[in-house]
């Protein structure tokens, strides 16, 4: 290690677990070295990291000295990523000391603690935060993500293309992002206006929610209706059901032999007590029954001088009704009880809940996708195995219920009423179980498994598309992948706003101020690569409007804020383009269309 004191422009990777090694791995895909420091690494990604010829300083980094071995003065980044936030924060504190110019990215679960570090300079992300949009789109079918470009609300939005043409006669000025294939074959990133698709392919624009709007107004007006009604009768008819699912039989004989005893009662009352010399009402009768078997007593009716039959059926009914007016109220408070105490333990069945969306895991991913289905509407049902929990709380007090059960047996995905949920998100963080849980799953559905997805996460990359192709399954999604480009974007200087897929290609949104005399200076936009695209930008010049969709032909100009989109390995190949880093050489410039890359 001491070879690489003096080395320049790397990136320093603290933590080698999950989410180092996928930061590492695309570091090097993206051409910018890395140097690993860990004093007690996962073995197996030690091993990987020393197969990719990445040097690991197996040290402490709460060590100044350790970061002077692993070339502190010539980074241009410290990236702090262990499991542990307070690790994470030793590191990063001590980063920033040692040198105040330095980019100092760290993740970091606690808001708290993130919101404090961030105001002593250091770019503070969350795993859980990162990489839960995307999962929680694929659940809920949404066909697209929200995110804000310079203030202005866009939508990324997946669409069916109704008909064969061109992009340009089907969704007019909106940006087309991706086309997949019906038939399959390869995804097309950033394609033109003209290029052609056929019915059925899967297209992803991105707009404004007016051009949205305007694009696909059937759309819009489905969105706009009255959801809070139907959520009510929802949970309304989820209440009924939920109920008559939990009465047992003694309940029910209990209030149906009440029912028969009140019946009766308010029959003979009303043809046989006479007051004033007239019969009473069917509603006194009501009244002068409920009174009496609940022993009120307000004096107002009376048996005093009535008939002695009529008096004999009064002892009768306040004994009978008495007897099962305690029994049911008996029946029902041991009900009750019993619900609240399976409910604390994770016990109880599921009932009356369809169109629900099944999270397995409640780690911090599984809790940030629950509160993110939660605030949007749907109805979430958790599964996980750890009564200790500490995530527990939080989920209970959205309302959202919790099964404390191994997920990989049958009977437990049949009371988490699996049969009638439309989504599964399998999240915990080993994946060999989450595999077993999914296969399980998959047996569970049948002949619906073509129709209700089922996200998967799992870490290992090849381990993933071994699956993906083995199992058929069609959502498998690594958290690690999902927010490593995130901290790779952090640490050399791209903004990354939002990442989604298309088709099984993840795309980066990014923000990225043009560097005076760097290589975007004066550069078309139509040269930046054929799978990256402007999505918008703000002239330095007028700052006051944001060009949405510029022309191709538009150049860059200093200090401009251009907003971005493709896979990251380009976007960081753009920003390498523009603001070359010491010690790696910037990119070579990319070919005019139809010539190949030398």
């Amino acid at each position: 290690m001491t070879g690489y004191a003096d080395r320049e422009g790397h990136v320093i990777v603290c933590g080698l677990q999950e989410v180092g090694l996928r930061i590492v791995e695309q570091l090097l895909q993206s051409g910018v070295p890395a140097v690993v420091v860990d004093d007690d690494p996962d073995p197996r990604m030690e091993l990987i990291v020393a197969g990719w010829g990445v040097p690991h300083a197996r040290a402490s980094s709460r060590i100044p000295a350790t970061f002077t071995t692993a070339g502190m003065a010539g980074a241009i980044a410290v990236v702090c990523v262990y499991d542990d936030d307070l690790h994470t924060l030793q590191a990063a504190l001590l980063a920033r000391q040692l040198r105040a110019d330095v980019r100092v990215v760290a993740r970091l679960t606690n808001p708290a603690v993130g919101r404090a570090l961030s105001q002593a300079g250091v770019a503070v992300l969350d795993v859980a935060g990162l990489s839960a949009p995307s999962i929680v789109e694929a659940v809920r079918r949404s066909g697209g993500q929200e995110m804000t470009l310079s203030g202005q609300p866009f939508h990324a939005k997946r669409v069916t293309a109704a008909r064969d043409g061109t992009l340009r006669d089907l969704y007019g000025a909106l940006a087309p992002i991706a086309v997949v294939p019906a038939e399959g074959g390869e995804c097309a990133i950033t394609p033109g206006r003209d290029e052609r698709v056929a019915r059925g392919d899967e297209v992803t624009l991105i707009g404004t929610p007016e051009e949205l709007e305007a694009a696909f107004p059937e759309r819009a007006s489905a969105s706009r209706s009255p959801r809070p009604r139907l959520a009510v009768a929802r949970g309304l008819r989820r209440l009924a059901i939920s109920l008559v699912g939990a009465t047992d039989r003694r309940l029910g004989l209990a209030l149906a032999a009440l029912l028969v005893v009140v019946t009766a009662a308010t029959v003979i009352l009303r043809l046989g007590y006479e007051l004033s010399g007239h019969h009473i009402s069917t509603l006194q009768a009501v009244y002068f029954t409920i009174e009496t078997i609940t022993t009120v007593g307000y004096g107002d009716f009376t048996f005093s001088h009535e008939t002695p039959w009529l008096m004999g059926f009064a002892v009768a009914l306040m004994i009978s009704g008495a007897l099962f007016v305690a029994v049911f109220f008996a029946l029902l408070t041991n009900l009750i009880v019993s619900r609240r105490i399976e409910e604390s333990l994770g016990r109880q069945k599921i009932t009356g809940l369809s169109g629900h969306v099944l999270v397995i895991g409640l780690g911090t991913v599984g809790l940030e996708v629950v509160q993110r289905l939660a605030q949007a509407g749907t109805d979430v049902v958790v599964i996980e195995m750890d009564e200790d929990n500490r995530h527990l709380g939080q989920v209970r007090a959205l309302g959202v219920p919790v099964v404390i059960a191994d997920a990989t047996l049958p009977q437990v995905l049949r009371s988490a009423s699996l049969a009638t949920a439309s989504a599964v998100a399998v999240l915990t963080s080993d994946d060999m179980a989450n595999l077993e849980t999914g296969l399980a799953v998959r047996d569970q559905l049948r002949e619906r498994w073509a129709t209700v997805p089922v996200v998967l996460r799992i870490f290992d990359p090849q381990f993933a598309g071994l699956v993906q192709e083995t199992f058929g399954f069609h959502y498998v999604r690594s958290t690690a992948a999902l927010a490593a480009p995130w901290f790779v974007g952090a640490a050399l200087g791209l903004d990354v706003l939002s990442t989604f897929y298309a088709g099984d290609q993840p795309l980066l949104v990014s923000r990225l101020i043009v560097t005076p005399g760097g290589g975007l200076h004066g550069l078309r936009m139509d040269d930046l690569g054929g799978r990256t695209r402007v999505l918008a930008i703000r002239r330095a010049a007028d700052q006051a409007v944001l060009e949405h969709l510029p022309r191709r032909a538009t150049r860059f100009e200093p200090a401009d804020e251009a907003y971005l989109i493709g896979p990251y390995d380009e976007l960081l190949t753009v920003l390498r383009r523009d603001r070359p880093s010491p010690g790696i050489p910037a990119p070579a410039p990319a070919p005019p269309p139809g010539q190949p890359r030398p």
